[in-house]
């Protein structure tokens, strides 16, 4: 009889643990890659923008973060600087903020293929500001393949405008997101995928004419096709579900530090990291707690005084 009653209690704490493990969140890696200092103060703060969103982040259940802020992880082997492959162990998930083009640090040395490796294993891969744009013969290929689309050089264009985000989709990325407003550096006529396979539009706003005569940041245009398409609806946060299983996305904002501080555009970029990693959105979307205006300015990258502009709206994205 005892050994009857040991055994059932063997069973039933067995059971306890089985339950235990099943209810439990999986736990998903996301690793958020800041680039180097780039443009004048509150433009492209890479690192402070990714620190409070990684901050607001801490508290979603079954999220691991890991920020690797200056570019791409490295260390020193032999007193050289060399990538660290190893911070992307086990990632279910990537984020890239920084600059882009030709100077994109996914691009240099061999870091695409260890992408492509990754990408095959279904890792998530998304991307903010000028990280979208890629060369169009060095990366727009696997940025189409990866996360749907890219901002290709002469094709698509940057203007500085206020871009009004009147209606959203039913998404996992816009729960507890209302329509919003902000005032930013918007890329749009993304280099998609043909006939936009597979590319869910998140943000949609219509541009002026004004905006598409621009002058646009880099070239200043304007594009005869830009002025052509008047009146069009433009796609400037987009999201793909891949074949291989991971998750793709693009956000054309960012290039203004102080646009984090809109509850609805920082709660949706929340969302979109969380969906990213393949963990569930909350119904109301990320708890996000406002950003002060001392907070807004922690962590800024040390650059000299920006001279005194001729109007506020002038941009200097480089080239």
């Amino acid at each position: 009889m005892r050994m009857n009653s040991r055994r059932l209690v063997w069973a039933l704490l067995a059971g306890v643990i089985a339950v235990g493990a099943e209810a439990a969140p999986a736990v998903r890696k996301l690793v958020m890659i800041a680039g180097p200092v780039s443009h004048p103060p509150l433009m492209h703060e890479f690192r402070a923008g990714s620190i409070l969103l990684q901050k607001r982040l801490a508290q979603v259940p079954g999220l691991q973060t890991v920020l690797v802020t200056n570019g791409w992880p490295t260390r020193v082997v032999n007193g050289e600087r060399v990538d660290d492959p190893s911070v992307f162990d086990g990632a279910d998930a990537i984020f890239i903020y920084s600059d882009g083009g030709a100077r994109h640090p996914a691009l240099q040395g061999e870091r695409r293929e260890l992408l492509r490796g990754m990408m095959a294993r279904g890792v998530s891969l998304g991307c903010a500001h000028y990280a979208v744009e890629v060369p169009a013969g060095a990366g727009g290929a696997e940025w189409k393949a990866w996360i749907g689309g890219y901002y290709e050089t002469h094709f698509s264009c940057n203007p500085i405008w206020e871009a009004e985000f009147r209606e959203l989709p039913v998404h996992p990325i816009t729960r507890g997101v209302q329509p919003f407003r902000t005032r930013d550096e918007w890329y749009f006529n993304m280099r998609f995928r043909d006939n936009k396979e597979g590319v869910k539009d998140i943000l949609v706003a219509t541009p002026s004419d004004a905006v598409r005569d621009g002058p646009y940041v880099s070239p200043k245009g304007p594009y005869p096709h830009i002025q052509a398409a008047k009146g069009r609806p433009e796609t400037t946060l987009w999201a793909v579900e891949r074949p291989d299983g991971g998750r793709g996305l693009g956000f054309t904002g960012g290039h203004f530090h102080l646009n984090w501080q809109n509850d609805d555009q920082r709660r949706l970029i929340l969302n979109a990291l969380v969906w990213l990693a393949k963990l569930e959105v909350p119904a109301g979307g990320v708890d996000s707690a406002p950003v002060s205006d001392v907070e807004i300015h922690e962590n800024l990258d040390e650059k000299p005084p920006r001279p005194a502009p001729a109007s506020t709206a002038a941009p200097s994205r480089a080239p």
